[in-house]
């Protein structure tokens, strides 16, 4: 029976870039990262707050995720809306997901209203986008397929026929295998192998 094709890539930046806009004596430093989980994206914050303790302001916005389930963005002191919902527009309208984008700000002694500071956030946002690669990236889910010795060429034909490598292999009593699996290819997958006489589990995703 056919049913819905599951999404299972997305687009995000292949490494970190950087971009910059300048208005009226104000700098908009921006730093886009590729990143995959909320810890990753404490860890970036707090290290580009160190590094640049003297700036005004540290905003961004983050989307997580191959539907971009998780989200969010902060302005940081700035007026509400004008700096961390523009940046996050930028990632919506590049469609992209797994991505952080932080903008510094240097204040110049003028001040730019509400207006200003939405284009300044929105354009530093895009030229660190511009300045990186987008590339195409393919969600994966983490099994674990545990099974009997006598079941070792069964299980082992299934990885070579889907070209899937494990990441770990443990033998004693039991043998057990962890591999990632592409979304659109899990059901298929544990399909398979019970049929190998393996039984499939998904370990829990990080938060």
């Amino acid at each position: 029976m056919e049913g819905t094709a599951i999404k299972d890539t997305y687009k995000s930046l292949s490494a970190p870039s950087e971009g910059i806009y300048k208005d009226k004596g104000s700098k908009f430093l921006s730093f886009a990262f590729p990143v995959e989980t909320e810890q990753q994206v404490k860890e970036i914050l707090e290290q580009k707050t160190k590094e640049f303790f003297d700036a005004r302001h540290h905003c961004y916005a983050y989307r997580l995720g191959i539907m971009g389930e998780t989200f969010r963005f902060n302005d940081d002191g700035e007026p509400s809306s004008t700096a961390g919902r523009p940046i996050y527009g930028q990632i919506l309208s590049h469609e992209l997901s797994d991505i952080l984008i932080i903008v510094v700000r240097y204040f110049g002694g003028t001040k730019l209203g509400v207006p200003g500071l939405i284009k300044a956030y929105k354009e530093a946002a895009a030229d660190a986008i511009a300045a990186g690669e987008i590339v195409q990236k393919t969600a994966t889910t983490h099994c674990i397929v545990n099974f009997a010795y006598a079941a070792m060429d069964k299980v082992m034909r299934v990885l070579k026929d889907m070209n899937l490598i494990p990441s770990a292999f443990n033998s004693a009593m039991e043998c057990e295998i962890e591999v990632d699996v592409r979304l659109s290819e899990v059901e298929n997958f544990q399909s398979r192998l019970e049929s190998a006489e393996a039984r499939v589990s998904i370990a829990a995703h990080d938060i």
